[in-house]
Order: structure tokens, then sequence, then C-alpha cells
């Protein structure tokens, strides 16, 4: 009965009829397991429905299905686990668990004959799990990317509009409920990252643990980059993206300039965007709340609804996700995945730095596409000078950037950024 929860409850007990004509039957809340009896509620529940053992749940023949809305790894996994043996199907929201514990979970299940459904999971309200595994199950996926975490699309959007810092921008962002106290699974990439893991299992066939997904916070954007972007026609926005190719899938999570006028780049705030592409259909936008109380809420009890239908048990056992050890995409090495760059660097402002570093690009075989460097502001003597590169492969760029940054008139790290294409 956390915020999701309370949702889930207030749509149960407040929209009763409405749920029971799509579902063809009465639905009735049973049971509320929580571990604080005492704290009052948000919403006016059915006497006695509240409990704090989850042996009233797990030893209540007439329960079916159960909403597990339990966050973290542990005890969240023993939970389903237990909820699963206990002959119940199971509605979850925690991604998390999915993205470390999937195979598990899934195999277990199917033991049991039971389903597990997980669309609120992944972009809260967007419906893109049931989109992606029946509506588009003509297709091959080619391709998906998308805006996947709220949080950090809040923060670059703050830092475009405000013109705030990024530690401003992430101080707002807690202060208005969306960042964590810890706001580390969502700033450096981990929460896209595990979303991205479910879609690829569903896109792809791919049971590829997320740790294996390339993944970049939004950290290391400054509001330079933010305004050096726009006045390339750009904005910055955290892309998880999968595509594949002849050499592989590619799998990635990272801040990256995305064109404006396109739908991508005018997702603002704390909303989520997914672009799919498939072969039949070409190119489908989805666009909503990635999160909330209540958008997240609709996903949960569109999938209890889908299962006391009998929707979701037929298309659990048909679909088979986490089923496949052998049968997953092998994933694209460096070498051959291709795209554009962004690059700004704090260098000495004399003649030659250019040429210099122009030279190391082209070792490596990456081609300038355009220049910016402004007319010094000041006396310093180091200036910010930012380069966009054609199509080059990731490998030689890394290479590039390792040799660029031990150059003497290179004085920061600086950024490199990839361009979304």
């Amino acid at each position: 009965m956390g915020t999701v929860g309370t949702g889930v409850a207030r749509l149960l007990v407040e929209q009763q009829q409405r749920v029971a004509q799509r579902a063809g039957c009465r639905v009735e809340l049973a049971r509320v397991v929580v571990r604080d009896r005492t704290r009052p509620r948000e919403v006016l529940l059915p006497a006695g429905v509240v409990t704090d053992d989850l042996s009233a749940v797990t030893q209540d023949r007439e329960i079916r299905v159960v909403a597990h809305l339990v966050g973290g790894l542990e005890p969240a996994r023993s939970i389903m686990l237990r909820l699963l043996e206990a002959g119940k199907d199971v509605v979850t929201a925690n991604k998390a668990l999915l993205a470390e514990h999937g195979p598990e979970l899934f195999d277990r299940a199917r033991e049991l004959g039971r389903s597990i459904a997980f669309d609120a999971a992944v972009a809260g309200g967007i419906p893109i799990v049931t989109n992606i595994a029946q509506c588009l199950a003509a297709n091959q996926i080619l391709s998906l990317h998308g805006i996947l975490n709220g949080t950090s699309n809040f923060i670059l959007t703050q830092m475009e509009e405000q013109q705030t810092a990024y530690e401003e921008a992430l101080r707002e962002a807690q202060r208005r409920g969306y960042a964590e106290a810890d706001p580390s699974l969502d700033v450096n990439g981990t929460d896209a990252a595990q979303k991205l893991a479910i879609l690829a299992q569903l896109a792809f066939g791919a049971r590829v643990p997320w740790q294996q997904v390339a993944r970049e916070g939004i950290d290391q954007v400054t509001l330079a980059d933010i305004r050096f972007a726009h006045e390339l026609g750009y904005r910055i926005r955290l892309i998880a993206q999968g595509r594949l190719s002849a050499s592989g899938l590619e799998l990635r999570v990272a801040p990256m300039l995305v064109r404006m006028g396109g739908p991508m780049a005018d997702v603002r705030d704390a909303y989520n965007a997914i672009s799919v592409v498939g072969d039949a259909v070409g190119r489908i936008f989805y666009h909503g709340l990635g999160a909330g109380q209540m958008p997240t809420a609709s996903a949960v009890v569109a999938d209890m609804i889908d299962m006391v239908v009998g929707r979701m048990p037929i298309t659990f056992r048909t679909l088979k996700l986490w089923d496949q050890p052998d049968g997953a995409q092998a994933l694209c090495p460096p070498e051959h995945q291709y795209r554009r760059f962004y690059m700004r660097l704090d260098v000495v402002d004399r003649p030659g730095v250019l040429a210099e570093i122009a030279g190391v690009l082209g070792r490596h075989t990456i081609s300038i596409a355009s220049v910016i460097q402004h007319e010094q502001q000041g006396d310093g003597p180091v200036v910010p000078l930012v380069i966009m590169t054609h199509r080059a492969s990731e490998r030689n760029m890394e290479r590039a950037l390792v040799e660029i940054r031990r150059l003497a008139v290179v004085q920061s790290p600086g950024v490199c950024l990839r361009v979304l294409e």
C-alpha cells in the first residue's frame, strides 16, 4: 500500500463496476498485506481486508490474482516465489526484480502452471510490454529507443529550460518527489538499463543480464553541453536503445543528442516515450507518464483484468519469456557499432590545436563534420572546443579519446556524447 498500491486499491474499490464490466465478473479486493496495519491510508478500504500476514493471502484458495507491489530484490523475490507456490497468478511492477531474477521466477511460474504479468514494470502507464508482446507479434522488431527514466528526463528538462546546473536540477527533482534521497539508480542509467533488458527479452528474445547493457549516466552533462547542443539543433536526453544488425544486438543507455523537431526531443519533464520499428508495421511512437500513482496503477489493474479474463495465462504460456538461454541474440561488438559523436574539450587557445586533435581523429578513421569554437571571453588561456563527427565506430572513438586526452593541449577529460540517428 505504497504509492502504486494505493492507486491500485483505489481503482479496485472505487471503480468496481468498471473493472467488473471489463473483466466479465466481479473482482473483489480480498486482502491488502502491509507492514504496519495502524498507518493511515489514502483510500477507504473494506473492513477486515488489511493484514500484516502474507499467509492470509497464500492460504486463501479463493484468491486467484495478487498484485505484487514490493520494491527491491529481497524480500520481493521470496514473496513472489511464495505466492506462485501457493497457486496465485502474480502481477508485478518491480522491474529490478525481473531484470535480476526473471529467469528463475518465470521458470518457477511455468513449473507450477502459474503466470506473471508485468506491464507496469516498464514505462508506467504506457502499455509497451503488451504492445510488443501481443500487438506487434506479427513483426520482427528491428530497433527500439526511448526515454525510460522520468527522473533523468525531468533533470535534463530543468537544465535546458531553467538554465540550472545539474546539482540544482537534481535537488528540484528530489523536492518534487521524482528523485529518491539517493538518486543513483536513476541518474547513472541503471533503472533504464534494467527496463531495456526486459524490453530486449520481449522484442529480440535476448536473455541479456542487465549488467551487460552498456550504460552511462547524466551526471557528466553540463549546462555548456545543453547550450552547445541547442546551438547545433539538438536536445540532450537519456536514451535507452536496442537495435539489431548483421553483427548482433546493440543495447545501450546513455545521454544522447536528439534532433529538435522530432517527437523524442519534445518529451519533457517526467514523461516517458518509446519508438519501436517493426519490419511490417514500420515506426510506432508511444508517449505518456512513465511513473506516478495512477498511471502505474492503470497498468497493474489492466494486467489483473487480463489474468481474470484468461488472456494473460495464454500469453504467458505462449511467449515463454526467459526460457531460451541458448537462443539469445549475440551482442554486437563495439567495432561494429557505428554512430555520430559530439565532443566538448577544454583546450589551450593557441594555433595548431585543432590540427593536433584532427590528426588523432584521422588516424582512427574519424571524420569531422563541424566545429564550434567561440571567441575567448576574458583573459583565460583555455577555451571550449566542440566537434561533431561523421559516423564512426564505437571502438575507434574509444581509442581516439584515450589518445586525445593525453595531448598536452587538452586541459580536461571533456565530454563525449552520442548522437541519436
